[in-house]
């Protein structure tokens, strides 16, 4: 990568002060290494690797091979079915078809559905970012962050917000549902100041005073309703 920036900056300012600004930033590069890693030849393993990803890229889009859809497992096995490859570049490596299948971008389809969490709502006003990026807190109760995230289960999907503080990092609320709905974070909300409130960190009307509640700028998470009045602060979206 280094080698690369020198190489597409070097006709304008030159090899030796490009290097000298580097090592100024703390990248330890002098000119002799990098004239030393133009000349030195292209190794045994980048060889084999060039030539292993040109058979790579033939299975994976062969038509009655990967079809452009198999996964690295099933190239790998492909390429030890073929004896050609085999004799040419002898045992080749599960980790290997995956390094450079990923390298070269090539990714199998996959039988699970891609969920997005964040979905910005560009309708919205977006509330200002009252901890500026500084998610730190003195004391519990101070500062909570509100997210929620999905995970795969044999049963299917399931989706989990979760409230921590971020002094304590204790998660003091949580939910769990099979989709997506905007009560999802608010009942894990409510169950944080429920929370909370039997721990007598609340006042007697169920507030916190003090307390800033940050979340995403996902729609689901720009909450309008229910908890939002109990909780001193606003709600910050600076994600």
């Amino acid at each position: 990568m280094v080698i690369t920036f020198i190489d597409d900056h070097k006709d304008r300012f030159g090899v030796e002060p490009i290097c000298r600004v580097l090592h100024g930033h703390g990248c330890q590069i002098a000119p002799s290494s990098y004239y030393a890693a133009k000349t030195r030849p292209v190794s045994a393993r980048a060889i084999r690797d060039a030539a292993l990803l040109v058979e790579i890229e033939r299975v994976f889009g062969h038509r009655d091979l990967g079809r452009g859809l198999a996964g690295a497992r099933k190239v790998w096995h492909l390429l030890r079915r073929d004896a050609n490859i085999a004799d040419r570049f002898g045992p080749v490596a599960r980790c290997t078809v995956e390094r450079l299948m990923r390298r070269a971008g090539l990714q199998g389809a996959r039988r699970s559905r891609r969920f997005v969490t964040t979905k910005p709502d560009k309708s919205a006003q977006r509330p200002p970012d009252r901890v500026n990026r500084d998610f730190s807190a003195e004391a519990p109760n101070r500062l909570w962050i509100v997210d929620f995230t999905y995970v795969p289960t044999w049963s299917g999907m399931a989706f989990t917000a979760f409230v921590s503080d971020v002094f304590s990092r204790r998660i003091v609320g949580w939910r769990t549902s099979c989709s997506m709905p905007t009560q999802l974070p608010l009942d894990a909300l409510e169950m944080a100041l429920w929370t909370r409130s039997r721990a007598g960190h609340t006042a007697p009307d169920g507030r916190l005073d003090r307390l800033i509640h940050h979340s995403d700028a996902g729609s689901q998470l720009r909450f309008k309703g229910s908890s939002q009045h109990r909780l001193v602060g606003a709600t910050v979206d600076g994600r």
